[in-house]
């Protein structure tokens, strides 16, 4: 997750609310550490839809 890149937009934690929220600015949290299995595909969708690519999925 780049903080610095994420603007707000509320994509990520809308498309996968079990593992990203919005900060008190609407910015974008990381829910967990280690993104379990069954959360692995909304993991990737809210990473995919974020405009500025703040958020990097690592395998």
């Amino acid at each position: 997750m780049d903080d610095h890149a994420c603007t707000g937009h509320g994509r990520c934690y809308s498309l996968a609310p079990d593992v990203f929220e919005p900060d008190d600015d609407g910015h974008c949290i990381v829910k967990v550490a280690e993104v379990p299995v069954d959360l692995q595909a909304q993991a990737r969708t809210g990473a995919a839809n974020c405009p500025e690519s703040a958020i990097t999925v690592e395998e």
